[in-house]
């Protein structure tokens, strides 16, 4: 969860003084813990009671016979199991030792629940998140869909959780958080359930969903823009330019199936007739409104994986033996994601003593606390990773709306209605009705009907006038029950292609990048999920629900899905761009791709490598992942150093960008002076021309006062100013899409974009070279405010910093609680659409706000060869010496090695716990 998930102590609703007292109690426990103020025993034995038991032997309720668990230097345990269900059981007792409070704060959230633990500041996440009802539907999933199998390796897991809670009846001895929650008497420790678990998958796919957000975003800039800008500002993928994961593949009329070897046509590509064109919200001021306020909704949304849009992806990437120096297939993985403290991941080995049909699991990799199995890894045969398809999964629809229902094809037809209660934490429940449409329910209604149970005034947010106008309903393939729990498990055992297909096949969302490969030699690929045909539009605006001929249709079948196997080039490479070029393909997967900047990049470093016989190695993969070359600066670079620049201070800036060869290294002066002249050409050129409903929070920037008249060097009296920006513009954030935004404009002279008017302090551009040449003055105005004058002394590191929080108080606590529970800052290389995808986003600054929250390396078939590094450490706990010891490593671009056979566990086993029935 980023830092807009909880802020349970920063907010005016929570001085009350319960809530302070529970915070002067944590600061307490905290400071005696770093040894400030008394330091005394009590403060160090207190945290330390809710360190794990890594050693000696422990009773476990329901295990039917010893388990092992071996941990390295690093906490990563390896588990050893006689069955399936005392695997599964031992994960979660030891995944709750380490990581509990994170487990109970995700649960909270999946279930609107989260008013519960932090008070009334979060009603509002609560309210829509009950809209939304991810519990409601896990509950389903799990009653109705899921097979025996799973549910039984879900309670299992949930046994072993509370087993441990069992044996940790004091909260203070689960997690030095709960010093600050254990004062209430409204709040106690709840018994894990195998919901809690399944819920989390509607979590992950709600950060993956797709392009809602551009759906609105393109809407509402109909406002103030023509359809030809609007088509400038979200270009057609760049096909030409980069290449889509697969080069061929066609569905086969004869058998309806999908060929990866057929060569494609151009001119069987989907069609999905025509689109809502500007959109009803475009037309019509209260849909418009209601669109306006939904993205609003949408930024207070916990964004649990990451922040959504450009940013949020992966890497994977998988070559064949014939190209590798071990002579079988080398896989590498590095999912892009929010950076959280503790890391989202948790790495851990699952291991069947002897592997039969009755124990079936010899599985390691990377899991999320508060579930079972392994998402991402290897087992005794295969291995695989996962990156974001970014498939359209999700419709907004404008609703006609009355008292009585809703308007379909000129009917009315009523709502389904539920009533939720919310129970707030050191205050008064609160009540919500969600309606529903047959597509899903009316997400325009989150801010409306919050009461307080028992009386009739509505509180927070004025409500909205529910009886007539015009809503937002939303559906979403993740709001129906799926199979994809039960995929999670065939992927762990599954022993080839044909096996690993057919655990895809379920694994219906998040819609995600499958590569493949297997100790046979075998690479391959495959795009699962559950993506829905449209009868009517192309899903990138709001369609008018009133009209039935924009339903969907069904989905398209898994045999239809692209795949392909031991491709002829060698090697296959995902990193969110195109899955196949849509001309081709007959049905759409979405129109709002990455654009391919990263992908092209490690195409190009592969075939680099391999020509004329060159061989890749497993070091060649961890340096690719950090490879940190800026795509957007090999256009713009050579532009800027023709820029005739008179100005002696930024003429010497100018001069550090001569010779730079694109890399974003953490020292480099000429990657932070790019980097700020990139984000000032991007408000120069379209920040005063996007509706403010776009603008991006904290798109404060550094302004000259108006009685600076001198030159640059004379900047120390820049100022911080938010205020003045035009209240009608937004900033873009600088990703890939915009790159190819400004790859065409970079050709001319001329343009609309190029004009900006004069301000204050800077006179009006209107060509290309007028606006570079302020971008360049503004760039250096602003580095001289946050790194000095003396332009030897900056670096792109230091602008570029990432702060590891504690995804609770860590966020929003009274700043010592911060500094006690957060770390860092770290000095990055790296950047935007780099495949060392450290992002950061151009409206807010330069601070990272996404990562690659793990790297891994897998070494087909010699197994014990692979290496890993998580972005923190296994433990949760703060001041834990596993609560961050691998992020300097991570930092560095360094891998450690990742053990798994037995002996070489035994052999970097440095405590074993024996859980005994």
């Amino acid at each position: 969860m980023p830092s807009n998930t909880t802020a349970p102590p920063g907010k005016k609703t929570a001085k009350k003084k319960g809530r302070r007292a529970r915070l002067l109690l944590l600061v307490l426990v905290l400071a005696l813990v770093a040894g400030i103020g008394f330091g005394g025993y009590w403060g160090v034995s207190t945290v330390r009671a809710s360190f794990p038991q890594t050693t000696g032997e422990i009773r476990l309720d329901k295990l039917s016979a010893d388990v092992e668990v071996k941990r390295d230097a690093n906490g990563v345990p390896q588990i050893y199991a006689d069955n399936e269900t005392d695997l599964f059981r031992a994960q979660g007792y030891v995944q709750a030792q380490d990581r509990f409070y994170e487990m109970d704060v995700r649960r909270h959230v999946t279930a609107g629940r989260l008013s519960e633990m932090f008070g009334e500041s979060q009603v509002d996440t609560d309210a829509f998140l009950r809209t939304l009802g991810w519990r409601r539907v896990a509950q389903q999933e799990y009653d109705e869909v899921l097979s025996p199998e799973t549910k039984k390796y879900l309670q299992a897991y949930a046994d072993g959780v509370n087993a441990y809670l069992k044996d940790h009846a004091k909260p203070a001895d689960i997690s030095v958080e709960y010093a600050a929650l254990s004062l209430t008497n409204d709040y106690a420790i709840e018994p894990w359930t195998p919901v809690d678990s399944v819920a989390w998958l509607k979590a992950m796919a709600w950060d993956l969903r797709g392009n809602m957000q551009d759906e609105i975003d393109r809407s509402l800039m109909t406002s103030r823009m023509s359809a030809q800008q609007i088509k400038q500002l979200y270009p057609e993928y760049p096909y030409a330019l980069h290449q889509p994961i697969l080069d061929k593949g066609a569905v086969d009329e004869s058998t309806g199936a999908f060929d990866p070897k057929a060569d494609a046509t151009e001119g069987d590509g989907a069609t999905t007739g025509d689109t809502p064109g500007s959109g009803p919200g475009g037309s019509n001021g209260g849909a418009a409104s209601q669109l306006g306020a939904l993205s609003e909704v949408l930024d207070t949304v916990p964004a649990l994986l990451g922040p959504n849009g450009n940013g949020i992806g992966s890497n994977s990437w998988v070559v064949a033996g014939k190209y590798t120096t071990s002579g079988k297939p080398l896989l590498a993985n590095d999912p892009h994601l929010a950076p959280q403290l503790p890391s989202l991941w948790y790495q851990m080995g699952l291991h069947c003593r002897s592997v039969s049909a009755t124990c079936r699991y010899d599985v390691a990799g990377y899991t999320f606390s508060g579930m079972p199995g392994v998402i991402i890894g290897h087992n005794d045969k295969i291995a695989w990773g996962l990156t974001n398809l970014g498939a359209d999964v999700t419709d907004l629809y404008l609703e006609k709306i009355g008292p009585d229902g809703y308007l379909v094809d000129g009917k009315v037809k009523p709502f389904t209605t539920r009533e939720e209660t919310i129970k707030v934490a050191g205050g008064t429940d609160r009540k919500i009705t969600v309606r529903s449409t047959d597509r899903g329910p009316l997400v325009s209604d989150r801010s409306s009907e919050l009461e307080q149970v028992g009386q009739k005034a509505p509180v927070g947010n004025a409500a909205p006038d529910r009886g007539t106008g015009y809503g937002v309903s939303l559906q979403w393939t993740a709001l129906q029950p799926g199979r994809s729990m039960d995929a999670i498990f065939a992927l762990d055992r599954a022993k080839d292609f044909t096996t690993f297909r057919a655990a895809a096949k379920n694994f219906e969302v998040p819609s995600q990048n499958l590569i493949y490969a297997d100790t046979e030699g075998n690479i391959g690929y495959q795009s699962p999920g559950k993506i829905p045909r449209r009868a009517k539009g192309d899903g990138t605006l709001p369609a008018p629900g009133w009209d039935s001929s924009y339903q969907w249709k069904g989905y398209i079948p898994f045999e239809q899905l692209p795949y392909e196997y031991n491709p002829d080039r060698g090697y296959i490479v995902t990193a969110n761009q195109a899955v196949i070029d849509q001309k081709t393909y007959p049905d759409l997967l979405t129109k709002d791709w990455g654009y391919g900047s990263r992908s092209q990049r490690i195409n190009d470093l592969i075939e680099s490598k391999t020509k004329d016989g060159g061989k890749i190695s497993p070091d060649d993969m961890r340096t690719m992942q950090t490879d940190n070359r800026s795509e957007i600066a090999t256009l713009l670079n050579p532009l800027l150093l023709k820029i005739d620049i008179s100005d002696p201070s930024v003429r010497e800036a100018q001069k550090l960008l001569e010779g730079w060869d694109y890399t974003q290294e953490p020292d480099s002066a000429a990657a932070a002076y790019f980097n700020a002249v990139w984000r000032n050409v991007l408000k120069l050129a379209f920040g005063n021309k996007l509706p403010k409903e776009l603008r991006a929070e904290g798109d404060c920037i550094n302004v000259r006062p108006a009685q600076a008249t001198g030159p640059v060097d004379e900047q120390n009296k820049l100022v911080r100013e938010c205020g003045e920006r035009d209240p009608d513009s937004a900033q873009p954030d600088g990703g890939d899409r915009w790159y190819e935004v400004v790859r065409p404009l970079l050709k001319q002279e001329k343009s609309e974009w190029w004009t900006t008017p004069g301000s204050r302090t800077d006179a009006a551009t209107e060509t290309r070279d007028q606006l570079l040449a302020r971008a360049m003055k503004d760039a250096r105005w602003e580095l001289t405010a946050k790194l000095g004058k003396d332009v030897s002394t900056w670096s792109w590191g230091r602008l570029h910093q990432l702060t590891l929080k504690n995804q609770t108080l860590g966020t929003a606590g009274p700043g010592v609680v911060q500094q006690l529970l957060n770390r860092g800052p770290w000095n990055l290389g790296g950047g935007e659409a780099a495949v060392d995808a450290t992002g950061w986003n151009a409206a807010g600054g330069y601070d990272v706000i996404w990562v690659p929250s793990m790297r891994m390396v897998v070494n087909v078939g010699d197994w014990d060869k692979s290496r890993w590094v998580n972005l923190t450490g296994a433990s949760g706990h703060a001041f834990h010496s596993n609560y961050t010891d691998q992020t300097d490593a991570w930092a560095k671009g360094e891998l450690y090695d990742w053990a798994y056979g037995r002996a070489a566990v035994d052999a970097t086993t440095k405590d074993t716990l024996t859980l005994k029935p």
